[in-house]
């Protein structure tokens, strides 16, 4: 039995949002300090772009790790439908309860696409692009334990959040 090569498939697609960085755990004032300008009670908002990359085998008969057709589908489903032109806080239910970080969006991706895929075993990794120099990678699965967030042990206060710029 010979192995069969491996190879990467991504595809890009772009979408714009708006949301406010704003933790249910945080007063405030602590909003503010922490999340800066980005905390504005207007929000603001991105051009987003996302790559989706799926990684596996080339089938011997398809010659194909996965058909782009249904990768492009599954990231309509997954990111298009969802995410473009909304107010993630309040068009999207799982951003009620998260902040709607660049780091938690990816995660949201991630969850959605590995919902809908057929192998979603071959997804792996979600890249977004969120300004020219912020980019966030997310690849499945937990490295540590989440822990619920004690507000009263919260001291590391940044004046610049990530999503700055």
């Amino acid at each position: 039995m010979s192995s069969l090569p491996i190879v990467s498939i991504t595809r890009r697609e772009s979408f714009s949002s708006c949301h406010r960085l704003h933790s249910q755990f945080l007063s405030d004032e602590e909003n503010k300090k922490l999340y800066g300008k980005c905390n504005n009670p207007n929000g603001h908002g991105h051009n987003y772009v996302v790559l989706v990359t799926v990684k596996g085998p080339v089938d011997q008969q398809t010659g194909m790790v996965m058909n782009v057709h249904d990768l492009k589908r599954y990231m309509h489903s997954a990111i298009m439908e969802p995410l473009d032109h909304k107010n993630l806080d309040q068009d999207v239910p799982y951003f009620k309860a998260v902040v709607s970080t660049t780091e938690n969006l990816a995660i949201f991706i991630w969850d959605q696409l590995q919902k809908i895929m057929d192998k979603p075993q071959l997804l792996h990794e979600v890249k977004i692009l969120e300004t020219e120099k912020n980019h966030v990678v997310y690849r499945g699965g937990n490295t540590y334990q989440r822990k619920k967030f004690n507000s009263s042990l919260h001291t590391n206060h940044h004046d610049v959040s990530s999503d700055s710029d």
